[in-house]
């Protein structure tokens, strides 16, 4: 692809690809997505899935070409370890994991839970072990020397997740890494910004310090506190993470994980790297979860917001109106099935213009002379004004009709 900038899909910035932007980017060759929805992504407040229903978001990330999931925490409760045991038996493609405290007793209900693989996590600052634990480090080595250890013996991938990696005393914190992975065992390490604190600068100096001392791949598990998540999640793979954690609309603790969809989108559209997810499915995925869930996301919300491509602003839909059939990337950054979300809308507010006026009445087959079409208009915005809202299509109808025809309109 000559100008991965521009495609027939997405229109991003030529600065992304420039060799100075992109001088020191070590994005591995192949990108794992680690979906935690069914385990962080509950712990958002107020989010409980049922069994069936963690079952329903498996298939759906399994459908999207995820390609692992954290099905969830046996030790949580006796619906949770059915639900792991029914994602596994379905055999749905991507690895299915599920989370551990490192205790060796939570080893073996993974291992009954017929998983492929395990997060094990413990504390890895000095402060949160001593004030939330009331713990030693001492006692956070030989915890996590035992438990991977046990998961070793008992033949599952093992990852080990230390919790607030970022606000930890970094030598202490790699002197951690270092006994478990050479006293316990590790396949590969999650380094986690558990309370979204860390820059992108300082995830990249972080990650390079892991990859010249260890061999084991390193993993990338970010919260949105900040806002930087994704910024820190990317920085992570361009500086040589290979496995990205991310939850579904950013469900999670207080602000959220990092997003699947944000992440998959950004990589592919202003990195081009393609991780293998399927985008076509990401607007689908969301409202599922957020129908189970139970938990509304703003209506801008990136990539998969409901009001995202609609289209209030008078200037906005004149470069709509100009450009849908031959340029339409020209005032969306890319298309809306490119992650099968509905097609742009204009909408009819304050903020529109004659541009919005003609397509709605484009749409009904009608016509207005230049005078009727700036009196619909003003009516449109000063009905919009008094109610605080978009016009609903029947309430565009009166005010057409009492214009065309000069009867009062009702709105």
């Amino acid at each position: 692809m000559s100008q991965p900038w521009k495609t027939d899909s997405w229109f991003a910035s030529p600065w992304n690809y420039a060799p100075e932007a992109t001088q020191g980017m070590n994005f591995p060759a192949q990108i794992r997505i680690h979906d935690v929805t069914l385990r962080d992504g509950e712990q958002q407040t107020g989010i409980v899935f049922r069994r069936q229903e963690k079952v329903a978001i498996a298939k759906k990330l399994a459908a999207a070409g995820v390609h692992r999931i954290e099905a969830g925490m046996p030790a949580v409760s006796a619906e949770d370890e059915a639900a792991i045991k029914d994602i596994v038996n379905l055999d749905l493609g991507p690895e299915i994991f599920s989370f551990a405290r490192c205790m060796p007793a939570d080893v073996k209900m993974a291992k009954d839970c017929g998983v492929n693989g395990i997060i094990t996590e413990i504390p890895s600052s000095d402060h949160i072990i001593k004030h939330a634990y009331g713990k030693s480090m001492d006692w956070a080595i030989k915890a996590s020397i035992d438990t991977t250890l046990a998961a070793k013996e008992a033949g599952l991938y093992t990852v080990f997740f230390t919790i607030d990696s970022t606000r930890s005393d970094l030598n202490r914190y790699l002197d951690l890494m270092e006994r478990v992975s050479t006293e316990g065992h590790m396949d590969s390490m999650t380094l986690a910004d558990s309370f979204g604190v860390c820059t992108p600068q300082g995830i990249a100096m972080v990650v390079s310090k892991l990859r010249d001392r260890f061999t084991q791949p390193i993993e990338i598990h970010c919260h949105e506190d900040f806002g930087l998540g994704v910024a820190n999640t990317i920085s992570a793979l361009a500086n040589g993470a290979s496995v990205a954690h991310v939850t579904v609309t950013a469900t999670g603790e207080r602000a959220g994980n990092v997003p699947l969809e944000d992440t998959i989108m950004a990589l592919k559209v202003l990195y081009g790297v393609d991780t293998g997810v399927k985008t076509e499915g990401l607007y689908e995925l969301s409202k599922l979860v957020q129908e189970l869930s139970g938990f509304s996301v703003p209506p801008n919300r990136p990539i998969v917001g409901d009001s995202l491509y609609h289209i209030e602003s008078g200037i906005v839909a004149m470069f709509h109106s100009r450009c849908k059939q031959a340029e339409p990337l020209e005032y969306i950054p890319f298309l809306p099935e490119v992650v099968g979300r509905p097609a742009v809308d204009i909408a009819l507010g304050k903020g529109s213009g004659l541009a919005n006026i003609e397509e709605h009445l484009e749409r009904r087959g009608l016509q207005a002379t230049p005078e009727q079409a700036n009196e619909i208009l003003a009516q449109v915005k000063q009905a919009s004004i008094s109610s605080k809202r978009l016009l609903s299509d029947s309430e565009f109808d009166g005010i057409v009709k009492s214009v065309l025809q000069g009867t009062p309109a009702s709105v």
